[in-house]
C-alpha cells in the first residue's frame, strides 16, 4: 500500500490473540480518515478491546497489516507508537495516582518537553477545569475527572490519532454523558478518534462511522446513525443496543 494513504489508520484482514494459537481477531478489518470519529460496538468477547490493543503494540498481530497514515506500523512496541502518533487511552489504571495532574501531564510529553506550554493550552481549552487544579493529586479525583486526565495525557504528543477502551465504563449516567461530550469535543478540535464503547447506542448518536464487531471480524460498518436503525443490527445486538434504549 501506498504512503499517500487517504486513511490515517487502515487495519487490514488482522488476525491476532494473546496465548499461542487462540485468536481474538479473525481477519478483521477497520479504516479512519483524518478527522473521522469512530466508533467500535460489539458483545462482550467480540475482540474490540483486542483491536485497540493490536493497533497499539499490546497485541501479537500474526497475519494482517496495521497502518497509520499509509506507514506499517504493525507490532511495533507502544513508545514507538506515541512518537509515531499514536495516543492511547486504556479502560483501566491509566493515570498515576501519586503524581499531580500537572506530572501526569508531562509524562505524556516526555518525548517532546519542549512543546509542553504549546500542548498545555490545547488541552485546557477542552479540558478548562483541569487548567485550575494542575497541583492536585491525581488519585484524589474521581473516575471520570481521572478519564479527563487520562484522555489529555494522551493529547499531549499531538497524536495523529487517539484511541480509546471504553471512556465511559464505570461512570455514572451523568458522567456518562460528559465523557462523550469530551470526546466529540476533541475530535472536534481535529483529532482523529477509535473509540471502544459498551453503550453502543451513545457510542453511535456520536460517531461519523461505525464497526460491530463479532467473534473478532467486522460484522457491520458504516454511518452511526445508519447502524443505529440497521433491523439486523438491532436484532443481532439487541443486548447491546436494547438495554442502553431503556
Amino acid at each position: 500500500m501506498s504512503a499517500t494513504s487517504e486513511y490515517v489508520v487502515e487495519v487490514a484482514n488482522v488476525t491476532a490473540g494473546y496465548l499461542p494459537g487462540v485468536n481474538i481477531l479473525n481477519g478483521c478489518s477497520l479504516t479512519a480518515r483524518k478527522g473521522e470519529l469512530i466508533g467500535i460496538i460489539g458483545p462482550n468477547g467480540a475482540g474490540k478491546s483486542t483491536l485497540l490493543k493490536s493497533i497499539f503494540g499490546q497485541v501479537k498481530v500474526r497475519s494482517g497489516e496495521i497502518l497509520l497514515n499509509g506507514e506499517d506500523i504493525t507490532g511495533l512496541p507502544a513508545n514507538k507508537l506515541v512518537g509515531r502518533g499514536v495516543g492511547f487511552v486504556p479502560q483501566n489504571n491509566n493515570v498515576f495516582p501519586s503524581l499531580s495532574i500537572e506530572e501526569n501531564l508531562q509524562m505524556g510529553l516526555f518525548q517532546k518537553p519542549k512543546i509542553y506550554e504549546e500542548r498545555l493550552e490545547f488541552v485546557t481549552g477542552i479540558f478548562a477545569e483541569l487548567g485550575k487544579r494542575l497541583k492536585q493529586r491525581a488519585g484524589s479525583l474521581s473516575g471520570g475527572e481521572r478519564q479527563m486526565v487520562a484522555m489529555s495525557r494522551a493529547l499531549m504528543m499531538d497524536p495523529a490519532v487517539l484511541l480509546l477502551d471504553e471512556p465511559s465504563a464505570g461512570l455514572s449516567p451523568v458522567r456518562q454523558d460528559e465523557a462523550f461530550i469530551r470526546v466529540s469535543e476533541i475530535n472536534k478540535a481535529g483529532v482523529t478518534t477509535i473509540m471502544v464503547e459498551q453503550n453502543a447506542r451513545r457510542c453511535l448518536q456520536i460517531c461519523d462511522r461505525g464497526y460491530v464487531l463479532d467473534q473478532g471480524k467486522d460484522a457491520y460498518s458504516g454511518p452511526g446513525r445508519q447502524l443505529m436503525n440497521d433491523p439486523k443490527v438491532i436484532s443481532l445486538y439487541l443486548g447491546t443496543l436494547g438495554e442502553d434504549a431503556a
